[in-house]
């Protein structure tokens, strides 16, 4: 496993081990033992996975407090652009984002600690998985809206299909002043 920290602190992208031959590839997408030697020190208590359409937007989400989630994030098939923003109150590179195109044939993962806001957008039909360190709570769920321009996030896609929710999300600006200060 090759593991890259990224510019902001705590944010990893990992590349597994891939091993092909004519019959296809086998990888492992975690491995315990590998994660704790990269830093990574969350157990997972709950996995999803979503198909998305070319052009879906989906985020940015978190989720605050008691249920506040670190991310392990990939395609099983097709590519995103994956895309999250430091909330961490106090935090040298809070509001600062980071994007990375996941792409089932590369095989590469993002590792998201907790304080992230996280989103993708979908740049061939893809179904996505991750895990996560905390159950979701409908209740802890927050956001930032995707479009914000003080984010300066080039999402790919021109006219991106989102729902409701994501729409309505606050600005940047608005959650420090919501969240007095960050997560």
């Amino acid at each position: 496993m090759k593991v890259i920290e990224t510019p902001i602190k705590g944010l990893i992208e990992i590349y597994p081990q891939v091993y092909e031959d004519n019959r296809g590839y086998f990888l492992e997408s975690f491995r315990s033992n590998a994660f704790l030697e990269a830093g990574i020190e969350n157990s997972w208590v709950q996995e999803n996975q979503s198909f998305s359409k070319a052009g879906t937007l989906r985020g940015l989400h978190f989720q605050k407090g008691l249920h506040s989630q670190a991310k392990l994030v990939r395609v099983i098939t097709g590519k995103v652009l994956d895309v999250v923003v430091d909330l961490r109150k106090g935090s040298e590179t809070f509001g600062q984002s980071f994007s990375q195109v996941l792409d089932s044939k590369v095989h590469n993962m993002v590792y998201i600690p907790q304080g992230f806001a996280h989103g993708f957008s979908v740049l061939e039909d893809a179904v996505f998985s991750y895990k996560c360190s905390s159950y979701y709570n409908k209740d802890s769920e927050g956001g930032i809206l995707w479009s914000d321009p003080a984010l300066k996030i080039d999402w790919k896609v021109s006219e991106p299909i989102l729902s409701d929710k994501d729409k309505n999300w606050p600005t940047l600006e608005e959650f420090v002043i919501l969240s007095e200060g960050g997560l």
